[in-house]
């Protein structure tokens, strides 16, 4: 497969417009819920993130932007630092660390997020997208786009929206929904796809299009006007003067207030790992199954974020939300990406007042099909077949993520993930029925090639059980690395069989502890011998 941008241009161009439409106006709804002094400030690091994140990245889909998860911490921090420019140093100082970052190498930590984990992440996203973007397709915007905590700014939260929404409704916005996703829906089926136009014109385009011109033509029918609250707000200039003045500087003596440092490192972490966790839910949607390099990514994103912070942008980071639309309409490259950077700029300079005539609820039909496609019940249903280790982290994960935030979603997720972990280390590794004991059979315990201090209570509890008498043989010819931890619990093992007449055979050990009678065992434990295990050179190779 050959991922030249030229030779796939065909199908970036297209997912790079899809991608802006849908950009356009978490943008603006993130600057309002981060409360940052301008709208244009979302802008600014949507375009940042598409120019100059997507060149320096290794990611092939993943589009990068102002997050959600960060609106939170950014406007406690303007309030903190007391002055938007002051806030911008601190920008800059959060990308400086992720660059750091990057350079020693931490982006390995997004590789230990489980599989379970990441795709309840992906599912819990959708849900919220979905469920947020009903409210918007039926005319109610009280809550700005962008916003996916489940307690919202307007004082509502996620499903009482829901309620207050039906004293709201407007027969406009709804029939441009309707209609958007009917379009939507008609432009993924196979017989349309033959068609060799539905390629370049995309489904979401005529929806937006045709969103346009339902507005336009509804001006006069009283009940049907929509007014600019439900349309997209850009901030509209006049020349390039008025635009480059949009633009702010960061205040460069805040470089010396320590209260920029610790708020710059805070949200360096939490961007890096929203980012990682991006990274891999968009790989496992890749089509093509790429791999992106996590230290060159958060390399990436610091500098974005040092650009952003010096031009007068919020923090970014690499956002599902974006890079889902931009993998389900068909993008194949990082040329995606930059075009919508592009995009972005381009409009948000030449034809302003152009996009503010395009309905919210267009968009939002556009975002219901992107939740719709992150959270499909077929998911769910896999999920569940693969068993309660799997199926209860991701549920949890998605629970958590729509009742909460992003990150604890994840870290709830990934806790009951960890739990399942320890307690499949505790019960299967290494196990002894004592039921099924028949006396004077000998009993072997084989090490596996790699035992951890995970296996501590199962080994514990196996050499607890073993009857008094026996003839229990430990086998670690076949491990190349055990803990310090479970050779300390073998020696104690060794001494402690003393005394409950239990013969012990250790076979690639080193040394063993001398059967020690049970009526010399007062003297044995007094003494004190030292037990060496065996194998030590051998078992610690490496580490």
């Amino acid at each position: 497969m050959n991922y030249s941008p030229f030779r796939n241009f065909k199908y970036d161009l297209p997912s790079a417009l899809v991608v802006f439409l849908v950009a356009l106006p978490l943008c603006l709804g993130i600057a309002l819920a981060s409360g940052a002094p301008s709208l244009f400030s979302g802008l600014i690091a949507g375009i940042v993130g598409g120019l100059i994140v997507a060149p320096l990245s290794g990611s092939p889909l993943g589009v990068s932007g102002p997050a959600a998860g960060l609106a939170v911490i950014v406007y406690g921090a303007i309030e903190e630092l007391g002055a938007y420019p002051t806030f911008l140093a601190a920008v800059v100082i959060a990308g400086i660390t992720q660059m750091i970052l990057g350079a020693l190498r931490a982006g390995v930590i997004g590789y230990y997020f489980p599989s379970s984990v990441i795709k309840g992440m992906l599912s819990g996203i959708g849900i919220i997208i979905f469920l947020k973007q009903i409210p918007h397709a039926v005319g109610y915007d009280a809550d700005p786009e962008g916003d996916l905590s489940f307690l919202q700014q307007d004082g509502h939260n996620t499903f009482s929206e829901l309620k207050f929404m039906l004293d709201s409704l407007s027969p406009t916005a709804t029939l441009i929904a309707v209609l958007g996703l009917l379009v939507m829906i008609l432009w993924e089926r196979p017989f349309m796809k033959k068609l060799g136009f539905t390629t370049i014109v995309q489904g979401p385009l005529v929806t937006v299009v045709m969103g346009i011109l339902i507005a336009m033509n509804t001006t006069t029918i009283e009940g049907w006007i929509l007014t600019s609250d439900h349309m997209v707000a850009i901030p509209v200039t006049e020349g390039m003067d008025g635009f480059l003045g949009q633009f702010t500087l960061p205040d460069f003596s805040a470089f010396l207030n320590p209260a920029v440092y610790t708020i710059g490192v805070t949200m360096a972490v939490v961007a890096s790992l929203e980012t990682l966790l991006c990274v891999e839910a968009t790989d496992k949607l890749d089509p093509f199954k790429r791999v992106t390099p996590t230290n060159k990514e958060l390399w990436a994103q610091g500098a974005g974020n040092v650009f952003s912070g010096l031009i007068g942008g919020l923090p970014i980071t690499q956002v599902i939300v974006r890079s889902s639309a931009n993998i389900q309409s068909g993008g194949r490259t990082k040329a995606s990406a930059f075009i919508h950077g592009a995009l972005l700029l381009i409009c948000a300079y030449a034809i302003p007042k152009v996009l503010n005539m395009i309905p919210l609820a267009a968009l939002a039909a556009i975002l219901l099909i992107v939740g719709w496609k992150l959270a499909k019940p077929a998911l769910f249903i896999a999920m569940w077949k693969k068993g309660q280790s799997e199926f209860i982290p991701f549920t949890v994960t998605v629970v958590g993520i729509v009742l909460t935030d992003l990150l604890i979603g994840i870290a709830l997720g990934l806790v009951v993930a960890i739990l399942y972990i320890l307690w499949d280390n505790f019960k299967v590794p290494y196990k002894f029925d004592i039921k099924n004991y028949k006396a004077g059979e000998p009993i072997r315990i084989e090490f596996s090639e790699s035992v951890s201090f995970l296996n501590k209570a199962s080994i514990q509890r196996t050499l607890n059980t073993l009857p008094n008498g026996a003839h229990v043989v430990l086998d670690a010819r076949n491990s190349l690395r055990i803990h310090p931890d479970v050779v300390e619990i073998v020696e104690e093992f060794q001494v402690n069989a003393a005394t409950r007449d239990i013969t012990v055979e250790c076979l690639g050990f080193d040394a063993t502890v001398s059967e020690t009678p049970v009526e010399d065992f007062d003297e044995h434990v007094l003494n004190k011998p030292k037990v060496k295990v065996t194998g030590l050179k051998k078992l610690f190779k490496g580490k």
